[in-house]
């Protein structure tokens, strides 16, 4: 110890130094674990919706913060087209954006590119620190450094922040826990300026992606909970009315939000909150002049003209629609199976889907175990300070666990909201390993008594229960470190652009079958050229093929893609009348019935039918099965068989052997012989297809001269 410097000789500075080292460590870790993906496969964007983001970027670096605001951009939806600066949440361009001019301001060059490559990463790294803080704030600061060493590696969030994953979650988990992380520390100090971070934290998560919804309903959630279980203070008076106040308006200068902030049924619990709090201060500011007798009548009929006088005007809002009610998509949060029979386009998605238990575990591992552990121990906390009102630290407790309940709902409900449910529960999580730490870490040191008795409150063989209960949780967080690790490499860092696959040496094939056709569309397509294909690849092909397409990712209208589905469900004679209303050029469709690729076409095709169906009562789900059953090879359905999707993907494929002792145009993703090979195409021509046929192009042919 004496050859630290001065200011480190005292254990306060030690621990302070030591604390600072592991939450540096952790920052590095949170950032390297994810660029797997960056030494496998390049700096490469993943997945569909970063792409827009990522063409997004670059036209805001390019023209600048106003012409962003005011891009019509025409190469979507046509004949549409689509006004990118109103209908984006603008937060994750601006943020790389401004880290892109930070650097070049300091001549340190680096494509834009490699900005958004590694911005994720970075966030992560950040949101680690900001776990640290919200967990020390709840608990103390063990149990902030366990919970940022958890959230570093979980693969519930590592799976929306790896490099190249550009997308508008890379950066909201970071301001969702900046949020609450404030939020919290607001309610325990009652503090303006803790307060107007909260708001400021908010702000940056509205203009960064459409869950902020959580926070706003989350928060006059938690503050209802303090009201009933008595524990309003002026603390909670202060920062729930600055929050709301200035949180309001400024969400509304973020142009997709604007008036929806007092105008949408999402955003009503948060103004009824608000309303309910100043009744609540009033009533208590009448009871404090006023008897008892005298304030139970004011009482009774204050709150009776209240209750009609909000019933009335509620219902005159809404149905004079200046209330505007819940979207789709949150109807789906209440009721899991409002989208597939409603809106089959939300259901078509698989990020909708609802979670199975083993995507739980795989997200989350033991945490699974260990988050009702964490809420066990704060509902003792808060059990054992109930008769100290003015400890903040239950409030704290009590926000965590709101939280924690409504988190694993909707996480339950909608596999895409693990990425909200991952950070509460390394939070809780770290509260259940640090509480249990301490427990059992008492016996260890307490000094044995005279004569080796037991002291009061003990048991036999104690501290060898002790040993056995920490190192099975250093077991187990070692299994959890083993688990991470192996998700983050293999599961989660694999770009959806480039794909990979083992042979049977040991070795790996690269299938770069997707840059190749929109490099090929880029070269060889004029520049108006109008691409169809589904909506899932319609980003792609404009970021990287630039070329106009008619749906893409930004699903906002339901009977354009109808439009597409019914082409493509659709017999090809009927199926090009469509395609020339739309000027199609070009058809793109995926194929995967010679490499085994499953995300294909076929497999996505009932989607294409149902999303038509919802627009065209004429077409039938029914007309596209066998007695109920959907099939490809001989016994298919005519309807199926004959479909324009069908002959695109199965053109030339009758004449192919994939695999040994198989007849030709077996297709290893169905694992079924093709049931119609001898078609002809009349109206369309294939133009190319990739190397390995996972994606092929088709030109629709020009109308053939009727003569003179």
């Amino acid at each position: 110890m004496d050859s630290l410097p001065g200011i480190f000789r005292s254990e306060r500075n030690q621990e302070l130094l030591l604390r600072i080292l592991i939450l540096a460590l952790i920052y590095v870790i949170a950032f390297s674990t994810r660029l797997y993906s960056v030494l496998r496969y390049e700096s490469v964007i993943h997945e569909f919706d970063p792409y827009f983001n990522f063409r997004s970027t670059q036209y805001l670096v390019n023209e600048g913060f106003y012409n962003f605001l005011n891009w019509f951009d025409e190469g979507s939806w046509y004949p549409l087209g689509r006004i990118v600066g109103g209908t984006v949440y603008p937060g994750l361009m601006i943020t790389a954006a401004a880290v892109y001019w930070v650097l070049n301001f300091f001549n340190i060059t680096i494509n834009i590119r490699n900005v958004c490559v590694l911005l994720a990463p970075w966030f992560a790294s950040n949101t680690a620190m900001v776990t640290y803080f919200l967990a020390k704030e709840v608990k103390n600061t063990g149990t902030g450094l366990l919970a940022a060493a958890l959230i570093a590696i979980v693969p519930g969030y590592v799976s929306r922040s790896v490099a190249g994953s550009y997308d508008n979650e890379g950066i909201a988990i970071f301001t969702l826990l900046l949020t609450y992380a404030m939020w919290v520390k607001s309610v325990k100090t009652g503090s303006l300026l803790w307060s107007g971070l909260a708001t400021l934290a908010y702000f940056y998560m509205v203009s960064a992606w459409g869950g902020y919804i959580f926070i706003i309903n989350l928060i006059p959630l938690y503050v209802f909970v303090l009201l009933v279980s008595g524990r309003y203070s002026s603390r909670l008076y202060i920062a729930y009315c600055t929050f709301y106040t200035i949180g309001t308006l400024l969400s509304m200068q973020i142009t997709f939000v604007g008036f929806q902030a007092v105008q949408s049924s999402e955003h009503m619990a948060a103004f009824g909150m608000f309303g309910l709090l100043q009744i609540y201060a009033f009533l208590n500011w009448v009871h404090a002049h006023l008897s008892n007798e005298s304030y139970n009548r004011f009482f009774n009929v204050s709150v009776a003209s209240l209750v009609g006088f909000l019933a009335i005007s509620f219902t005159a809002a809404t149905a004079t629609g200046y209330i505007s009610p819940w979207t789709g998509r949150f109807y789906t949060l209440l009721d899991p199976t409002y989208a597939k029979e409603n809106i089959p386009i939300i259901a078509s998605v698989s990020e909708h889907q609802p979670t199975t238990w083993a995507s739980f575990f795989f997200d989350l591992h033991v945490l699974v175990i260990l988050f009702p552990a964490g809420l066990y121990f704060c509902f003792k906390d808060i059990k054992s300070l109930g008769d100290v009102k003015d400890d903040n630290r239950t409030d704290a407790k009590i926000f965590i666990i709101c939280y924690g309940i409504t988190s694993v709902y909707f996480a339950g409900v909608m596999v895409r909201l693990m990425l909200v449910l991952a950070p509460i529960t390394c939070v809780v999580g770290a509260i259940a390993i640090s509480s249990t730490l301490e427990n059992y870490m008492k016996p260890l040191k307490a000094k044995k008594t005279p004569g080796g008795k037991n002291a009061e409150g003990t048991y036999p063989m104690q501290q060898e229960v002790s040993f056995a209960v920490i190192a099975g949780l250093v077991v187990i967080l070692i299994f959890y470190t083993f688990h991470c690790s192996w998700v983050t490499s293999e599961a989660y860092s694999s770009p959806s652009i480039v794909l990979a696959a083992k042979q049977n040496d040991g070795s790996r094939i690269i299938f770069d079958d997707f840059r190749e056709a929109y490099r090929w569309l880029d070269m060889n397509t004029a520049p108006n050229a109008r691409v169809m294909s589904w909506w899932d690849y319609g980003y792609q092909i404009s970021a990287m093929a630039n070329r106009t397409i008619l749906v893409d990712n930004n699903t906002w209208n339901n009977s354009h893609i109808a439009q597409v589905g019914k082409a493509m469900s659709a017999t090809e004679d009927n199926a090009i009348k469509i395609m020339r209303s739309l000027h199609v050029d070009y058809v793109l469709i995926l194929f995967g019935g010679l490499t085994g690729y499953a995300s294909d076409d076929i497999n996505k095709f009932l989607w294409m039918v149902r999303i038509a169906g919802s627009t065209d009562p004429s077409i039938k789900e029914e007309q596209y099965f066998t007695n109920g059953e959907f099939r490809i090879d001989a016994g298919g359905s005519p309807v199926m068989l004959n479909s324009l999707m069908y002959k695109m993907c199965f053109w030339r494929f009758g004449d192919l052997y994939t695999e040994h002792n198989k007849p030709p145009g077996w297709d290893r993703v169905r694992n079924v012989e093709i049931g119609n090979k001898d078609f002809t195409l009349e109206h369309i021509e294939e133009v190319y297809t990739t190397q390995h046929w996972l994606v092929r192009i088709y030109k629709v042919k020009d109308v053939p001269n009727r003569g003179v």
